[in-house]
C-alpha cells in the first residue's frame, strides 16, 4: 500500500510566526501517524526571518522534510531597500518556484508520491504545486484556506493579476480546492458556478492540541482589581486595524476612569510595534497598552490559558476569514473580546462560544460599551463554558481526518 503525498509549504519549523504554520503541520503529523509516506517541500531555514529551536521539535517524526533554495526580494535582492517589484510578483519569494519545482519533481520520482497538496497563504506555494502536478501527472489539492482575490485585496492591480491567474489554475487543475470558512465557500460558488459544488472542501482552521497538551492554568477564575485582556499574534495595520479600540479606551479614561484602571491590555507579538507605539502615545494610553515580545508557541499557549480574557480583531474586509487564534482561543476556555462584524465567519464561530463579547472593529462607542460589560461579567465570573468534548470538534487533528479522506478519492485504486 503506496499511501504518499507531497506538501507544499513555505511555512513549516522551524519558522517562529503565527500560528497558521500549525495548519500543515497537524496535516502532516496525522496522516504521519497513520501510516501515510508524507513530505513537505519548503524553503532553507535561512529564508526565514525569525527561527526557533523549540518551534523545530515541532516537526512530526516520520515526515520528510525537503528544503529548497529561496531569496527575500525585500532582503536579500534589493538595493538599499528598493528592488525590483517584478521580483516580488505574486510574493517576495518567487525565487522559490525553480529551486523547488526541481527538487519537488525529483523527490516526486523517488518516493513515488501519489497526491500533491499545495498550502496558502505565500501564494508562491500554488505556483510550484501547479507545475508539479503538470510534470508528475499527479492530483493537485490547493488548500486556498482563505479568498485569494476580495473586493479591495491585493490592492496592487498587477498582484490582482497574478492572483487571478493563479486562481484559474486551481479550477481547471486542481482536484479540489479547501477553503476555511464557510463564507469563503459560498463566495467561490458564486465566482465559478460551473465548478461542481464537491470542488469546494471546508476544513477550518483548528487548534493543534499538541501545542496545549500538559499545559495548566494557575488562573483560579476570580474577581480582580485589574484584569489582563491579551491579543496573541500579529495585528495587521489594516485588517486589525486597533486605533478604534485605542479611542475606546481613551473614552473610558475620561468618562469612565473606574473602569478603565482596572484594564491591562496586552499585545504580544503584533509585528508592527513602531507603528502601534505611536498610536498608543499619541492616545496616552502607555500605562494600559502593553506592546510584549513574541513567545515560542507552546509559552503563548500558556499565556493564553492564563489571560483574564482575550481579545480578537478582524475588519469586515475580512467577513471570509476566521484566523487561526479564534480556535485556539476557544481551546483555552477564556472569556473573548470579539471586535469583528456580526455579519462574518469569525462572529459566528465565536457567538456559539458562549463566552464571547461583540462589538464593530471600528466603532469605539461599541468597544467602550463591551470593555464595561467585559469588566462586569469578569467580576461575577459570568462564564460557562463549552464541554472538552465539544471543543476537540475545533482541533486541527480533526480538520485532518477530513484531508485525509479527500486524499483517499485520489489514491489509484492500487494504492488504497
Amino acid at each position: 500500500m503506496n499511501q504518499s503525498v507531497l506538501f507544499v509549504a513555505f511555512h513549516y519549523p522551524p519558522i517562529q510566526m503565527s500560528s497558521g504554520v500549525h495548519r500543515t503541520v497537524a496535516f502532516s503529523r496525522h496522516l504521519a501517524d497513520n501510516g501515510w509516506d508524507v513530505s513537505v517541500l519548503t524553503v532553507n531555514t535561512s529564508t526565514y526571518d525569525n527561527v526557533n529551536k523549540i518551534a523545530d521539535q515541532l516537526i512530526p517524526q516520520g515526515v520528510q522534510v525537503v528544503r529548497a533554495r529561496c531569496f527575500d526580494a525585500a532582503r536579500d535582492l534589493s538595493i538599499k531597500g528598493r528592488y525590483l517589484s517584478w521580483l516580488a510578483q505574486p510574493d517576495r519569494w518567487q525565487s522559490w518556484i525553480p529551486f523547488a519545482v526541481w527538487r519537488g519533481w525529483r523527490h516526486c520520482r523517488q518516493r513515488n508520491c501519489k497526491v500533491i497538496v499545495s498550502t496558502y497563504p505565500i501564494a508562491t506555494s500554488h505556483i510550484i504545486g501547479y507545475f508539479l502536478h503538470k510534470l508528475t501527472g499527479k492530483p493537485w489539492v490547493a488548500d486556498l484556506r482563505d479568498p485569494m482575490l476580495q473586493t479591495d485585496y491585493p490592492s496592487d492591480p498587477l498582484r490582482r493579476r497574478f492572483f487571478g491567474w493563479i486562481e484559474q489554475k486551481i479550477v481547471r487543475h486542481a482536484s479540489f480546492a479547501v477553503l476555511t470558512s464557510p463564507g469563503a465557500i459560498e463566495l467561490y460558488k458564486q465566482r465559478y458556478p460551473e465548478q461542481p459544488a464537491g470542488f469546494w472542501q471546508l476544513i477550518a482552521n483548528g487548534f493543534d492540541e499538541n501545542v496545549f497538551s500538559g499545559l495548566t492554568t494557575t488562573n483560579t477564575n476570580q474577581a480582580r482589581q485589574q484584569y489582563t485582556l491579551l491579543h496573541s499574534g500579529t495585528i495587521y495595520p489594516e485588517e486589525r486595524n486597533p486605533e478604534h479600540l485605542f479611542q475606546a479606551l481613551r473614552q473610558l479614561w475620561e468618562n469612565h476612569p473606574d473602569i478603565a484602571k482596572r484594564l491591562k491590555i496586552r499585545l504580544r507579538a503584533t509585528g508592527h510595534d513602531t507603528l502601534f507605539l505611536t498610536m498608543i502615545k499619541a492616545y496616552q494610553l502607555e500605562d494600559t497598552v502593553e506592546l510584549a515580545p513574541s513567545l515560542d508557541y507552546r509559552a503563548a499557549a500558556a499565556e493564553m490559558l492564563n489571560a483574564d480574557a482575550l481579545l480578537l480583531l478582524q475588519a469586515a474586509s475580512c467577513n471570509y476569514q476566521t484566523p487561526a487564534k479564534a480556535y485556539e482561543y476557544i481551546r483555552a476556555k477564556r472569556p473573548v473580546l470579539l471586535l469583528a462584524p456580526t455579519d462574518s465567519d469569525t462572529y459566528s464561530l465565536m457567538i456559539a462560544n458562549g463566552v464571547t463579547l461583540q462589538a464593530d472593529l471600528d466603532n469605539s462607542q461599541q468597544i467602550v460599551a463591551a470593555l464595561i460589560e467585559l469588566v462586569r461579567k469578569l467580576d461575577q465570573q459570568d462564564f460557562t463554558f463549552l464541554s472538552d468534548e465539544h471543543i476537540a470538534e475545533y482541533s486541527r487533528g480533526f480538520g485532518a481526518e477530513h484531508l485525509t479522506q479527500i486524499l483517499l478519492r485520489l489514491l489509484p485504486t492500487s494504492s488504497v
